[in-house]
């Protein structure tokens, strides 16, 4: 029933978190700005509870948006990819980066994690109106849209789940190798040793806990 925005703005870590604080009673119905007037309403049918009117710390309802990089002044720092939920920036660092308009939830994650202020947040009408290649966005299709965000936002976890476990596995490798190696008549020999043996066992210690896995 959440627009799967991940944006945040309810005050919980996305809108898996959140509805887990509805369902708990930790929270209220009314905490989700992208869901709007409708989305009160749909969680009150569903709950059987009263809907009560958007709760004004977390935001303001607005139109359907997407937000757009000025390209001529992006430096590709890389850090609006790092910070969209849902793979909607694409780029290389230090070359330019663009925005997939179609995918971006308007969550406005990136803009405060751009050191340029080069990103803008724009409705829907606005973009298509300035000849930006953006569908409409149709009221009746929100639950197929937040399908498919939820998809991507979940690919994605997966996706930096497994880098950082490959991560991980590389530097494990390079320690191993450099105890392996490690001379034995320096003089701070043991405490080096100790130290790589420390590490390794901390890794070990995470994959036989499921972490990362």
């Amino acid at each position: 029933m959440l627009p799967q925005t991940q944006c945040g703005k309810c005050g919980f870590g996305g809108c898996r978190p959140y509805a887990e604080a509805i369902a708990s009673g930790a929270a209220d119905i009314n905490r989700c700005p992208p869901g709007g007037r409708a989305g009160i309403d749909r969680l009150a049918a569903m709950l059987g509870r009263e809907a009560p009117p958007l709760d004004p710390t977390c935001g303001v309802e607005g139109p359907e948006s997407a937000v757009v990089i000025d390209e001529r002044a992006c430096i590709g720092c890389t850090l609006c990819i790092q910070a969209c939920p849902v793979d909607a920036i694409v780029g290389a660092a230090k070359r330019m980066h663009t925005v997939l308009l179609d995918e971006c939830t308007g969550c406005e994650l990136c803009l405060p994690a751009c050191p340029v202020d080069c990103i803008e947040l724009m409705t829907v009408e606005e973009l298509q109106a300035s000849g930006h290649c953006i569908a409409s966005r149709p009221d009746d299709q929100w639950r197929m849209r937040a399908a498919h965000a939820r998809g991507r936002f979940e690919r994605r976890a997966v996706r930096i789940e497994k880098e950082k476990v490959q991560r991980e596995a590389r530097l494990a490798a390079k320690a191993a190798e450099k105890l392996r190696t490690l001379p034995a008549d320096t003089p701070d020999a043991e405490r080096k040793r100790a130290v790589i043996e420390a590490a390794l066992e901390r890794a070990r210690a995470r994959r036989r806990s499921g972490v990362g896995t």
